[in-house]
């Protein structure tokens, strides 16, 4: 049978996969679609770098801001959606590119995996109650004692998703590790190139997130959060990523300098976690955004997907 072709642009946040995915799409006639858990979300345009009209440049995205934060959404339903997309985006004659840095979701989609249909149980409700009483530290804690793969690339803003996998483990008796491990017996339908962003030089990166937070600063961030905090559901608000780091200055009770530095060393840890959970992929093939000039990045991507894309399936 043959496969249809999809590339795929992963890496850690701050290093540069919307542009080149825009770079890319214009050079090859393709399509963006968004593999990223939070920019999922509408309301939080700053706070999730979703990209802006000028940097779409009149490239089609998906799945970018069709949900709201209050609305549960899990793997399972986000691999059911990225294939449905796939396929359209193909449908058009145009490359779909899944473009982002969550693991999780790029891995579903390319190791076609089957979910167990767990359906809403009493512990849901349980570990809500827990977290709300007690923090999601605690939770993330458990989590990490049963299945720290899982936990390895959950943050303590990813709330949902640590509850979802304990009550999948206390549910089912196996961690949602042990279940992707025995779900991939069906092959996927497509063929997938995958091109990662690194840093040779993790101080490149990290001056990178540092300059990001501060223009999303100067973009707005601390009004987006404070209309965020204002309009939604306070447990939702509180672990938003981007926006729980600031609560603090918000409420008066620390300056802006100690919640901005804060803001910054989680996402320097987040992105650590990418490159990690990244570096498990056997086929990638790595750009070093210190080692190839800025300029030299899409010429780069183009000739490994180009290569790819003229191979026969």
């Amino acid at each position: 049978m043959n496969k249809a072709s999809v590339a795929v642009i992963v890496g850690p946040t701050a290093s540069g996969k919307s542009a080149l995915g825009v770079a890319v799409a214009k050079a090859l006639g393709g399509e963006i679609i968004s593999a990223d858990s939070m920019q999922i979300y509408r309301g939080m345009p700053i706070a999730t770098a979703q990209p802006t009209a000028e940097e779409t440049d009149g490239v089609p995205h998906h799945l970018i801001g069709f949900l709201s934060p209050q609305d549960r959404f899990s793997v399972a339903a986000y691999q059911r959606l990225c294939t449905k997309t796939i396929t359209a985006v193909l449908q058009r004659g145009k490359l779909p590119i899944l473009v982002g840095g969550t693991g999780l979701y790029i891995d579903a989609v390319i190791r076609n995996t089957r979910f167990l249909d767990v359906p809403d149980t009493p512990i849901r409700k349980q570990l809500e109650g827990r977290a709300e009483q007690e923090g999601t530290e605690p939770l993330l804690s458990k989590l990490q004692s049963i299945d720290p793969q899982t936990a390895a690339f959950l943050h303590l803003s990813d709330r949902k998703r640590i509850i979802r996998a304990l009550e999948v483990y206390y549910s089912t008796g196996k961690t949602m590790t042990e279940q992707r491990l025995q779900s991939h017996d069906e092959e996927s339908p497509f063929r997938f190139c995958v091109i990662g962003l690194t840093a040779d030089d993790r101080d490149v990166l990290y001056d990178r997130i540092d300059r990001r937070v501060d223009q999303m600063l100067e973009n707005g961030l601390l009004d987006e959060a404070q209309m965020f905090f204002a309009a939604e559901d306070a447990a939702t608000a509180a672990q938003a990523i981007g926006y729980k780091e600031l609560k603090q200055y918000l409420d008066g009770t620390a300056p802006l300098d100690a919640c901005v530095a804060l803001l910054k060393r989680e996402t320097r840890r987040y992105a650590k976690r990418q490159l990690t959970w990244f570096r498990r992929y056997p086929e990638i093939h790595w750009l070093s955004i210190d080692r190839i000039p800025q300029e030299m990045l899409a010429a780069k991507a183009v000739a490994v997907l180009q290569k790819f894309l003229g191979e026969t399936p």
